[in-house]
């Protein structure tokens, strides 16, 4: 298995990076190819999970263990295949993710494009009080930690610029920076995307 690729960045597409490891261009598939933006032609290293089946083999990228991790136990849950777990990670914060299952937030977990009310119960059932390994959880109500509510006004923020015209491409190509935001105000990251949008 390949656990990760190290070369030169030399391309990003819109749901992949190309990496070239002397001279053998590797395609690999990313939740969001552009965080990786700033290494473009230039020397990195790619955390990937080599996917296996009989009739095709893919390489999913990561921008650390804890991604990768998390996308491992996602693939492990029943109705949730790599395109499933990439659009997770692709919409949300790791941790503001695992605080969902630990508080069984169905309503939560069923935003995230294919999942319904049974595969968010799968999801809970399946993951609950695993996934410390990847994040430890806050002693104090989950309802009131900055990650939770940064990762649902980004959330709300990403459907605004979607109702404004703007691409899915668009989108992910500033989600790592809305992502920073310690405001939970929709409108505020809203304003900062626009302003990030125009400047691209």
């Amino acid at each position: 298995m390949i656990a990760y690729i190290k070369g030169t960045l030399v391309n990003i597409h819109e749901d992949a990076v190309i990496v070239d490891v002397q001279g053998v261009g590797y395609e690999v598939f990313c939740a969001n190819p552009f965080a990786f933006q700033a290494s473009l032609h230039n020397e990195l290293t790619i955390n990937t999970y080599h996917y296996v089946r009989e009739d095709t083999q893919i390489l999913y990228g990561f921008r650390d263990q804890d991604e990768k991790l998390l996308f491992t136990k996602l693939i492990s849950v029943s109705g949730i295949g790599p395109k499933g777990a990439l659009a997770i990670l692709a919409s949300v914060d790791t941790q503001g993710f695992i605080e969902a299952i630990e508080r069984e937030d169905d309503k939560f977990l069923t935003s995230f494009p294919g999942i319904g009310k049974k595969t968010a119960r799968q999801i809970i059932l399946d993951l609950k009080g695993k996934l410390s390994a990847i994040v430890s959880i806050p002693a104090q109500s989950a309802e009131n930690t900055p990650s939770r509510e940064n990762s649902k006004g980004v959330r709300e923020a990403q459907e605004a610029l979607k109702s404004l015209g703007y691409t899915e491409r668009e989108i992910r190509t500033i989600t790592p920076e809305l992502q920073k935001e310690d405001s939970n105000d929709t409108d505020a990251i809203v304003r900062k995307a626009l302003a990030l949008l125009m400047r691209n």
